[in-house]
């Protein structure tokens, strides 16, 4: 496969995990290390070659494009996807992709996942017999079951030792088809599907991950990040 250059941010959920810290902003925007989540995101990705990516939000919509923009600023092309009813994650990504150029393969990143993930590297586990490819990590203390489990390269539903899906994964175009823009569904069902197939690939990553998604974790990411 060849290099990425287009991602799909998820950031358009209502962060209920986050409690009160969300009321008045998506989560999002919390802040990490003197900036907004998701501005880590993006120059994550657009120091691994990503330049074009949509971003879908829903929760304080305003605030989310006020901090945006058109991406411009952080050296790449921005397209707001919004959501006036939630779409969840496959939903989200189905439409957003409505909005970025070409055909080829994506990422799709959760905005709460902060981490040195490779993008290209995770591409580049992708065989030409699978039609997506998904970052595992280790499991947290809030998930010790874990999602999947992992065998030969290939991401399977059981096994000895299972992993937590990361929020980051690349697929290829038309792994979506059979969905249409603004259907209602997770992305983990096109990814199960794939899973029963032997057509979803994996890699293990053991560098940085913080999901932020709880205030434990986002005081963690704060404190890792904040130190650098």
């Amino acid at each position: 496969m060849g290099q990425v250059e287009r991602g799909v941010i998820l950031a358009a959920g209502l962060g209920t995990r986050l409690k009160w810290l969300t009321h008045g902003r998506p989560k999002a925007l919390m802040q990490v290390g003197g900036e907004p989540a998701i501005v880590h995101v993006i120059r994550a990705l657009v120091r691994q070659g990503v330049r074009e990516i949509a971003v879908n939000i829903h929760h304080h919509a305003d605030q989310m494009r006020a901090c945006l923009g058109d991406g411009s600023r952080f050296g790449c092309h921005l397209s707001i996807s919004y959501e006036a009813a939630l779409l969840d994650s496959g939903g989200g990504v189905k439409q957003a992709l409505d909005l970025l150029p070409g055909n080829s393969p994506f990422v799709v990143w959760n905005a709460d996942v902060l981490s040195d993930i490779d993008v290209q590297v995770l591409a580049a586990a992708l065989p030409a017999s699978c039609d997506a490819a998904i970052g595992l990590v280790s499991n947290p203390a809030h998930h010790a079951r874990g999602d999947f489990a992992l065998e030969r390269g290939y991401v399977m539903s059981e096994g000895s030792e299972r992993f937590t899906f990361s929020g980051v994964s690349v697929w290829r175009a038309h792994a979506l088809d059979a969905y249409s823009s603004g259907d209602l569904f997770s992305l983990t069902q096109p990814m199960r599907a794939l899973i029963a197939k032997r057509r979803c690939a994996g890699l293990l990553h053991r560098g940085r991950w913080f999901d932020i998604g709880r205030p434990r974790d986002l005081m963690l990411a704060n404190r890792f990040l904040g130190a650098g």
